[in-house]
């Protein structure tokens, strides 16, 4: 396999057909890119917003493969999209987040697409669900779809982690190691949910042996109808693919390679236990405010008790040594309780 990542990049949205047409002249002449890709129908979060062009942004980017050479991707949802995608020559169709989710969805997607030869992709699903993801590729893989790649775009977490969409790097992580053969890109757009951030991303899943990237992106992106916070000009996205260092997947690794790879994963999953501590810690500190007004004290024997019993256990369960767990759970109580007294301690 080349060294070059593989690139699909496009708007968010297909918003108007110069807008369309003149992001993919840019994308192309730049030669980086695969894929041009765009948002035709949009499932938005809350209703009111724009949920895409519809079946006339198709024609747009049959006109753009006429116009450029470039391939071209949408996401589709339903059965008809399939349909429609196909019907106007599309080469690549990806299942989004909100789709994988549900089995029912992406059966009927797998049903419509029987027989055809695309390449289709899979985000992850929404929720941090390792089967759910798992079970729509063998869905498509089933009705014979042998072109199949997944899309690692984060998943939504219940506390702060700095990202739009948590990355959970493990979960990734553990599908590539049960489909070794199956080509892995990221999209730090919907990871980062913003700019600042989107060389960083793509480099750690170039390192940790991603094929490539899905990556927004949008001749007038301040003013994008979706998502404009997280797309980029053409002109940025050249520099950013320019600046990216692939990592060879041929032949056999070096020493150097495997152990940088490892350690690249346990650099990402120690920046995401610094991160769920400070959100333990923000508890912490609320329970010390309510504390304070009930005027009650810091160290609770009773509940300090329970949470190591269970923790210890719940290690054990999971291959941990006791001891670890019990040296690990009382350095957190101690900076908890260290909190605690600050905000106890504080005058108002």
């Amino acid at each position: 396999m080349s060294t070059k990542p593989y690139i699909i990049a496009g708007p968010c949205s297909a918003e108007t057909e110069e807008q369309t047409i003149a992001t993919a002249k840019k994308l192309q002449r730049s030669g980086q890119i695969d894929v041009f890709r765009a948002g035709i129908w949009k499932p938005r979060t809350n209703p009111g917003g724009f949920e895409g062009i519809g079946l006339i942004g198709l024609s747009w980017l049959l006109n753009v493969k006429k116009e450029t050479g470039l391939k071209t991707g949408v996401e589709v949802a339903t059965a008809e999209h399939v349909n429609n995608a196909l019907q106007f020559d599309t080469d690549v169709l990806w299942i989004g987040a909100r789709t994988t989710v549900n089995p029912f969805s992406v059966q009927e997607i797998a049903d419509a697409l029987r027989g055809t030869k695309v390449k289709v992709l899979i985000k992850n699903p929404v929720n941090p669900d390792l089967k759910l993801w798992m079970g729509a590729y063998e869905r498509l893989q089933k009705v014979g779809i042998e072109d199949i790649g997944l899309i690692h775009r984060g998943f939504t977490s219940p506390v702060p982690t700095g990202f739009r969409n948590a990355p959970m790097w493990q979960i990734p992580i553990e599908v590539r190691r049960l489909l070794p053969d199956v080509p892995m890109l990221i999209d730090p757009s919907h990871i980062c949910g913003a700019r600042e951030r989107l060389q960083e991303v793509t480099q750690h899943a170039l390192n940790l042996g991603y094929e490539g990237a899905m990556i927004e992106t949008h001749i007038d992106p301040e003013n994008a109808w979706t998502d404009k916070d997280q797309q980029i000009t053409p002109e940025v996205l050249s520099n950013l693919i320019s600046e990216l260092v692939p990592r060879s997947s041929d032949g056999e690794l070096s020493y150097q390679q495997v152990l940088g790879t490892f350690r690249d994963q346990i650099n990402l999953m120690d920046n995401e236990l610094l991160q769920l501590l400070k959100n333990r810690m923000a508890i912490a500190m609320k329970i010390g405010e309510l504390k304070k007004q009930n005027q009650v004290t810091v160290y609770q024997t009773g509940r300090w008790n329970e949470i190591l019993q269970k923790s210890i256990s719940q290690g054990q369960q999971l291959g941990l040594g006791e001891e670890f767990i019990r040296g690990m759970m009382e350095l957190i109580h101690l900076e908890s309780i260290r909190k605690q007294e600050e905000v106890i301690d504080k005058v108002q």
